[in-house]
């Protein structure tokens, strides 16, 4: 049983120079896919519950799941939940056995977003887990545009919250396909010249492997999140045995046929952020 804080893989991730993928789950089989190649790598794991995982399912059942496959692997793994807005959001989480919770104020004001994650900072730390805050705001492709996070901004924010890490937009997109995404080191050194807050990027499928391995290399970027390149691996991998196995109909059979194909994925995202 390996179920471990985020503060706890992110700690030697920072010390170290890699980083920990911080996978985006949908349901129970990329959950199991994303704990499986993490356990046969001997690697850490971030299994994340975002707002649409959230949806689909209840926070007391995904805290169970997370919780048991964390048990079956002997790499640590975290229990995240990711983006939430509310109090009541991440005390749901606290209560139902994650280790790890992202408040997400990045569209509040300064001050505002401070107080309000501290307080989450403050309930999660009494609880023994991590809480994840943003500082600066992290755009979607095709939807609202990024704001770049003020690295004086950034301090004050770690200070005051005392948050395990932070989230911070300098390039990174929500939900980017093409790997063009222009992140440039120089700002994420701006502020980590400022902290040493451990610092995470969002919207990491839209930046190249090359340039994820060179940010864990260089920076305090020891977390990316991952969430579009592996759905779209799942469903290119469906369309696939769909037009293959016209015949089949049994739901666990049609997942199940995108399994080889996502853990693959799974391997060259979490093995690519590991190296040193």
């Amino acid at each position: 049983m390996t179920i471990a804080t985020l503060r706890q893989v992110l700690d030697p991730a920072k010390k170290n120079n890699y980083a920990v993928a911080g996978l985006v789950v949908l349901g129970w089989e990329d959950a199991r896919c994303y704990a499986e190649v993490a356990d046969e790598l001997g690697l850490p794991v971030i299994l994340q519950a975002g707002p649409g995982c959230r949806k689909n399912t209840p926070i007391p059942i995904l805290g169970k799941m997370f919780r048991y496959l964390a048990e079956q692997s002997s790499s640590p793994v975290v229990c995240h939940i990711d983006h939430g807005y509310s109090l009541e959001e991440c005390q749901m989480g606290i209560d139902n056995g994650f280790t790890s919770i992202m408040y997400d104020g990045s569209k509040l004001e300064l001050n505002e977003n401070i107080e309000k994650t501290a307080t989450i900072v403050e309930l999660g730390h009494k609880a023994g887990i991590s809480v994840e805050g943003e500082i600066g705001f992290v755009g979607y492709n095709q939807g609202k545009e990024s704001l770049k996070t003020n690295p004086n901004e950034a301090k004050k924010f770690a200070d005051e919250t005392r948050c395990d890490a932070m989230a911070i937009s300098v390039g990174n997109t929500h939900l980017q396909l093409d790997k063009n995404t222009n992140v440039d080191i120089q700002d994420i050194v701006a502020v980590q010249n400022l902290t040493d807050t451990a610092l995470v990027l969002h919207g990491g499928s839209g930046i190249d492997l090359l340039l994820r391995a060179k940010i864990a290399r260089e920076t305090n970027v020891c977390k990316f999140n991952i969430g579009t390149e592996l759905r779209k691996t799942f469903g290119d991998s469906l369309r696939v045995s769909l037009k293959n196995n016209p015949e089949t109909y049994d739901k666990i059979q049609l997942l199940d046929s995108t399994t080889n194909d996502i853990k693959k994925a799974t391997k060259i995202v979490i093995e690519n952020l590991s190296k040193v």
